[in-house]
């Protein structure tokens, strides 16, 4: 249950929050806390080697001026390295720190800019880069539209990097736990049987390939449709008149690494909180949680992912439809 403006009981884990100069959330339930505060506020507040998982999407470096705040390019590693440094630190030797983050273009030219590959070089430095991800949105409108729709000389950019970085070499981590269902033609080969032998690239194929596991090894490629639109986070701030945040992650996104990085119980934190979409898959996920947000009207919007109302499913299931069909337009 979410109460404002106080810690909810059974914060006993955040005890050591209540004497920080933070002062009291602006929410929170028995599972995490909202803050207004600034992420460096709170990074320094918080103890070494105490979280399991920081997952955010700070603002993006961008070429045009963004609502939320994004820093421009030629500015943006200097600026979000000390809140990087400070996650290092947070961070337990088996914790993860999952970054977000979109690429962006040379201004009046068809030229990507690398900042956001600059910038894992230089986090690679102080982190372990476990592995990169490539989080695919098929709903992802034409964009630049000067060069896309406009000349079409470029194809739309569909793609964002998500950074795995690692404290240690080991984090961690297990694959069995985000499991994919298998192919049509995998559940057919499972179902005959596979007889063991080499594939003409010579790779040993063994008979342990035809054991059924209960699923297939995702990729790194994350497919997940960012299609929200009839969402009763969206319906509540049109009926409240409060603005939604521009630039929200899927709950999807963030559960997938959950499941991959973390147990019940561990706790997250999102420097970046936003509307607290990675605070409301956690809540859903059992993990204990923590966020950080400058604005205030994003925090109040973010209020309404812990609401409940009973005639949500209805709108949920109508957004998942559109998803999956969007995936399924994407495929053909």
């Amino acid at each position: 249950m979410l109460v404002k403006n106080r810690f909810a009981d059974g914060l006993d884990w955040a005890d050591g929050l209540r004497q920080s100069k933070l002062g009291p959330p602006a929410y929170s339930t028995p599972f995490g806390a909202m803050f207004h505060a600034d992420a460096l506020d709170m990074l320094h507040s918080l103890p070494s080697d105490s979280i399991d998982l920081v997952m955010t999407s700070p603002p993006f470096a961008l070429t045009r001026k963004k609502e939320y705040g994004n820093e421009p390019i030629e500015r943006y590693i200097g600026w979000l390295m000390p809140f990087c440094l400070e996650i290092k630190r947070i961070l337990k030797p088996t914790g993860s720190f999952v970054l977000d983050i979109g690429g962006s273009w040379v201004p009046g030219v068809p030229v990507r800019s690398i900042y956001h590959f600059a910038l894992a070089v230089k986090l690679a430095e102080e982190f372990h880069l476990a592995q990169e991800f490539y989080w695919y949105n098929p709903a992802r409108l034409p964009s630049p539209a000067e060069w896309v729709t406009v000349r079409r000389i470029r194809v739309k950019d569909s793609v964002n990097m998500v950074w795995w970085f690692s404290k240690s070499e080991y984090p961690k981590a297990d694959n069995k736990r985000v499991l994919q269902p298998y192919s049509e033609s995998m559940k057919s080969l499972l179902k005959s049987g596979y007889t063991a032998k080499k594939r003409p690239s010579g790779h040993d194929i063994s008979e342990n390939f035809s054991k059924d596991n209960g699923g297939a090894i995702p990729p790194n490629l994350i497919q997940i449709a960012n299609t929200e639109s009839n969402s009763y986070y969206l319906r509540a701030c049109r009926e409240r008149e409060i603005k939604p945040h521009p630039a929200r992650y899927p709950e999807a996104l963030v559960k997938f690494f959950l499941d991959f990085l973390t147990d019940e119980d561990d706790l997250v934190y999102d420097p970046f909180g936003g509307s607290n979409v990675t605070g409301s898959a956690c809540e859903s996920s059992r993990r204990r949680w923590l966020a950080t947000e400058t604005t205030r009207e994003y925090i109040e919007g973010s209020t309404f992912r812990f609401e409940t109302p009973l005639f949500d499913s209805q709108a949920n299931n109508k957004d998942s439809s559109r998803q999956n069909a969007a995936q399924t337009r994407s495929k053909s």
